[in-house]
């Protein structure tokens, strides 16, 4: 009963089959139907906070703004637009942009950030006190400043790795040491003093552009940031990544360190919540930063402690407290490098250690960051008209344990931060059922016409 099957009928069916891979095509989404994660198969799934974060809000700048920040969105660095839309010097709160202080209050409101009060300085103590007999060391106050470690905090470098970094740049000095780093193909992580940043732009763009090393937060005047009031806790951190922010196409820093190592429960979680920035200290301290001041270090003492570090056990790995303060300084780090070579250390930009970069949005200072919506900061925060939603997340349950060496430690559950939202372009023609009636229809057909 196929006798029939005619030429006309073969074109027909061809026709139909056609017609079926039509369906197919259309109701199999593309591969560019949906988000990149797995870009680069060298980097964990989600190495940067996506485009929902919070955190992205708070470094937007006009309504209707380009999404996808180019050089064209910010002003030149240097110039006087750029150098006005910064405090000149210790920030006011209050002149903040109101996302940052939604963000803040969303976090209190939460129960996210530790009530707890701001720490004392007092000249005849040698490190901030707090009131009403609260211990520092104790879980509920878990002082930086006593050596006492959060977890999430990152205090020590792998095993066998060193990680290059150097504080309170940038400044005069940093010339030779950026110098020095790219003559030696030495990649580093600058934590990078807001103020420095607009006195010294050309020391930046060199740090950023020539060396492409990696910026992280060292606040905006260097204050003891345990001392602070939770809002000037967030104007120090917010001006330092919106200048960083303004100055790298948009990339927002993952990183900042407490100056002085200043750091406690209250101070550690506003920076993670509002900003989500990790806390980074030192396992180990140079003191170059006590050159030239009375009962100060030497270049031999710096060189007999380099000596005694690399040269013993390498685990944990190093992460010494090191500056770009003074020609004294950099020196000191220039001199121990042959060391850091002979006893066969990695040396590895702080920011690298965990493998997902520097920035929250951006692998590193060549690739481009992903897009970022833009309407906060910059101009003093005028004409903001945005404001943040809330994370979900889990508040910190804090409870104190006891090392070997008898330092508390404290213990926290960690914040989860929303998941990334797939498209939904195609979700519409993913059914099954629509799928299995369309093929069902034109098999019908192509069944039916073959029986002519």
């Amino acid at each position: 009963m196929f006798s029939s099957f005619s030429q006309v009928g073969l074109a027909g069916s061809l026709l139909l089959v056609s017609l079926i891979s039509s369906v197919y095509a259309a109701v199999i989404p593309s591969h560019d139907t949906h988000d990149h994660d797995h870009v680069s198969q060298g980097l964990p799934d989600r190495w940067y906070h996506g485009d929902e974060h919070p955190v992205h809000a708070l470094f937007r700048r006009q309504a209707g703004a380009a999404v996808a920040p180019g050089p064209a969105a910010f002003p030149l660095v240097g110039s006087p637009a750029w150098t006005a839309a910064y405090p000149a010097g210790v920030p006011d709160s209050n002149a903040m942009p109101q996302t940052w202080k939604d963000a803040l209050n969303t976090a209190v409101q939460a129960g996210k950030i530790p009530n707890i009060p701001p720490s004392v300085l007092n000249p005849q103590a040698a490190l901030p006190t707090y009131a009403n007999d609260l211990n520092p060391t104790g879980p509920q106050v878990c002082s930086g400043s006593y050596g006492c470690r959060i977890p999430g905090q990152v205090w020590d470098a792998p095993p066998g790795v060193l990680a290059v970094s150097f504080d309170d740049g940038p400044l005069p000095p940093s010339d030779d040491l950026l110098t020095f780093l790219k003559q030696n193909q030495v990649k580093a992580t600058h934590f990078f003093i807001g103020t420095n940043i607009v006195r010294n732009w050309k020391e930046f763009n060199t740090a950023f552009h020539t060396n492409q090393d990696d910026i992280a937060v060292h606040t905006w005047t260097h204050p003891h940031m345990t001392t602070l009031s939770n809002a000037d806790v967030v104007a120090q951190l917010g001006w330092t990544l919106q200048v960083i922010y303004d100055s790298t196409g948009g990339r927002l820093a993952r990183f900042w360190r407490p100056p002085f190592g200043d750091v406690d429960v209250r101070v550690t979680a506003i920076a993670k919540e509002v900003f989500g920035l990790t806390t980074v200290i030192w396992n180990r301290d140079s003191r170059d930063w006590t050159f030239g001041a009375p009962g100060g270090t030497t270049p031999q003492a710096i060189q007999n402690n380099f000596q005694n570090w690399l040269s013993g056990p390498q685990t944990p790995g190093l992460i010494i407290l090191e500056h770009e303060l003074s020609a004294g300084s950099v020196q000191a780090f220039m001199a121990a490098f042959p060391l850091m070579k002979q006893f066969n250390w990695v040396l590895r930009s702080l920011a690298q250690l965990d493998g997902q970069g520097p920035y929250q949005n951006a692998k590193d200072a060549i690739n481009p960051p992903t897009p970022v919506p833009l309407t906060a900061g910059g101009n003093g925060g005028a004409g903001l008209t945005s404001t943040t939603s809330s994370t979900t997340s889990t508040t910190p349950t804090a409870t104190s344990t006891t090392s070997p060496g008898n330092s508390t430690r404290l213990s926290a559950s960690a914040s989860t931060l929303p998941n990334s939202k797939k498209s939904g372009a195609a979700s519409k023609f993913n059914s099954p059922r629509l799928i299995t009636l369309s093929l069902s229809v034109l098999l019908g057909l192509l069944f039916s016409h073959c029986l002519i």
